[in-house]
C-alpha cells in the first residue's frame, strides 16, 4: 500500500494502519471509518440490492458479482419464457396450418389422458357395440396401446400427412384420413369381436392415397430405399399374409384402410388432372 492509499478519503489524514470500507472500498481514518460517517455510496447500494459484497473501488460497486448473477438469472428466465412461448406459438401455428399436426397433438394429449380411469374404455371400438356407441368409430383412432404404438403411427403421419395436404389440399387429407379410419373400423368389426384402438387404418389410407397421387416418391423401409408404391404393396402383402394370426394387430383394418386410400387417391388424382386441363396456365406457375 503506497502513501496515497494510507490517506483518509474525507479529511486526508494519514494513518499507519488505515481502515478500508468493505462496502465502497475506499480508505478512511479512524474518525471516518464507519459507513455512516463518510456517506458511503456502497452502503446505499447494498441497501437497495441486498446483502453486502466484497471490497471494490470507487467506480465499481461491491455487489458487482451479485448484479451480474442477477442479470444472468433474469436473462435465463426471459430466454426460457421466450422459448416456451416460441414452442407454444409453433404448435398453435402448426395445428392451424396443418390438420396432420393437429391430429398428432390430439393423439399425444389423448395418450396422456388415458391414465384417467374409464377414459380408454369409453372411447375404444368394440365391434359388437358399434351401433350402440357410434362415436367410437372416430374416437378409437386417437387411442394407442403403449408408447411405441403411438410413436410409429405419429411418425408415419408426420412425414406423409403434410405431403398429402400439399398435393391434394387440407380438406382432401381430412376426407381420406377419416373415411379410411371409419371404414377400416367397420371392416374390422365384420371380421373380429376383439376391441381395437389406433389410427393405423386411417394412416395407411393416407399412405395409399399419396402412393396413387405421387407414385414417384421414394421412402425408406427398414433403411432400404424404394418407391412409395412398392412400400405400399409390401405393407399390404404383410397384412394379407398375417390375416387370422394372433399377433394383436388389426390386419383387416389395415387392408380396408389401404383400399379406401387407393380409391380416394385415384379420385383426387383424376380431379387434379381435370383442374390442370381446365386451367393449363396454373400448371406452369411457380
Amino acid at each position: 500500500m503506497n502513501v496515497l492509499d494510507k490517506k483518509c478519503w474525507i479529511c486526508g489524514r494519514e494513518e499507519y494502519i488505515p481502515f478500508q470500507c468493505r462496502f465502497c472500498g475506499k480508505v478512511f481514518c479512524s474518525r471516518h471509518r464507519l459507513p455512516e460517517q463518510h456517506a458511503c455510496e456502497g452502503l446505499e447500494f447494498v441497501k437497495e440490492r441486498g446483502s453486502p459484497g466484497r471490497n471494490a473501488n470507487t467506480r465499481t460497486m461491491p455487489e458487482a458479482d451479485d448484479v451480474l448473477k442477477d442479470m444472468f438469472k433474469d436473462t435465463a428466465k426471459y430466454a426460457a419464457k421466450s422459448a416456451v412461448r416460441g414452442v407454444g406459438s409453433n404448435i398453435k401455428y402448426s395445428m392451424k396450418s396443418s390438420p396432420s399436426m393437429a391430429i398428432i397433438v390430439i393423439c399425444v394429449i389423448s395418450f396422456i389422458l388415458q391414465v384417467i380411469p374409464g377414459y380408454f374404455e369409453a372411447l375404444m371400438l368394440v365391434p359388437g357395440m358399434v351401433f350402440a356407441r357410434p362415436w367410437t368409430l372416430i374416437t378409437h383412432m386417437f387411442l394407442h396401446v403403449g408408447f411405441f404404438h403411438l410413436f410409429f403411427n405419429m411418425l408415419v403421419l408426420f412425414f406423409f400427412g403434410p405431403e398429402l395436404e400439399r398435393r391434394a389440399g387440407k380438406g382432401a387429407f381430412l376426407g381420406v384420413f377419416f373415411a379410411s379410419g371409419i371404414i377400416a373400423a367397420l371392416g374390422y368389426s365384420l371380421t373380429s369381436s376383439e376391441p381395437v384402438v389406433g389410427a393405423s387404418g386411417a394412416i395407411l389410407g393416407v399412405f395409399a392415397a399419396l402412393a396413387v397421387i405421387a407414385p414417384e416418391i421414394k421412402v425408406y423401409v427398414y433403411f432400404i430405399p424404394m418407391k412409395i408404391w412398392h412400400a405400399l404393396v409390401l405393407f399390404a402383402l404383410v397384412d394379407f399374409l398375417f390375416l387370422g394370426s394372433n399377433d394383436m394387430v388389426a390386419h383387416t383394418a389395415h387392408l380396408f384402410g389401404i383400399v379406401v386410400g387407393l380409391f380416394m387417391g385415384y379420385r383426387i388424382r383424376q380431379q387434379n388432372k381435370r383442374n390442370i386441363w381446365n386451367n393449363p396456365n396454373s400448371y406452369y406457375r411457380r
